[in-house]
């Protein structure tokens, strides 16, 4: 897998026809770190994967699984899941972003595979190209996230204590509330019913931040 990614890193930089010391830079990593992760010698973090990211202008998650395009292309499919327009203030934005797959409220799962897209998801006031959403499996996030609820996440935001996201460890996915430490991060279930769980930071791929719930009608 390491070799892999580093593969599609050296790709990504090379369709930008940026070179190793300019693509580190933008980075923020010595030279010799992006050469570690073009051989496979390491694996870049998550807050690096986004960097490299927004730095080759490919998708984060092609980047990780080497799954989807490499690049997000605008489009404006037949499948879309419109948002109501009537209650939008004048000179918003809307984007239309993939809904990739699904995310476990409830115990970890290898469930998140952005594979392919089956639909979209009109919103509003997303400002990241890399930005995505996912239907919500599980209750352990209930009553303010819902299963079949939808939910918007972007990659560029800073993640914070209190933050509800999608984090990935060893290879499983969940949605959770998180309390960062400087080792360990929390994984905390707004439903009672469920036990919180405690993950050590080095076996997190990412943690993304949801920034919008869709709520299932």
């Amino acid at each position: 897998m390491k070799s892999i990614i580093g593969e599609r890193i050296k790709q990504a930089r090379e369709n930008k026809e940026i070179d190793q010391v300019d693509l580190a830079g933008r980075v923020g990593v010595v030279a010799r770190t992006l050469q570690r992760w073009e051989k496979g010698e390491q694996v870049p973090g998550g807050d690096d994967l986004m960097e490299l990211a927004k730095a080759t202008g490919a998708r984060a998650e092609w980047l990780l699984t080497g799954e989807g395009e490499m690049y997000f292309t605008p489009v404006t499919p037949p499948n879309v899941i419109q948002l109501h327009r009537e209650k939008l203030t004048k000179g918003i934005q809307l984007v239309n972003i993939p809904v990739l797959s699904s995310v476990p409220a409830g115990k970890t799962a290898a469930m998140f595979h952005p594979e392919h897209v089956e639909r979209y998801v009109t919103v509003d006031n997303i400002r990241d190209p890399n930005a995505f959403a996912l239907v919500v499996k599980g209750t352990s996030m209930s009553p303010k996230i819902e299963d079949g609820d939808i939910v918007v996440v972007s990659p560029r935001h800073e993640v914070r204590n209190g933050d509800i996201c999608v984090i990935r460890v060893n290879d499983e996915d969940v949605l959770k509330k998180i309390k960062l430490e400087e080792q360990y991060v929390h994984l905390i279930p707004l439903n009672p019913v469920f036990e919180p769980v405690t993950v050590r930071k080095r076996d997190i791929t990412f943690i993304w931040k949801v920034v919008k719930v869709i709520k299932s009608l």
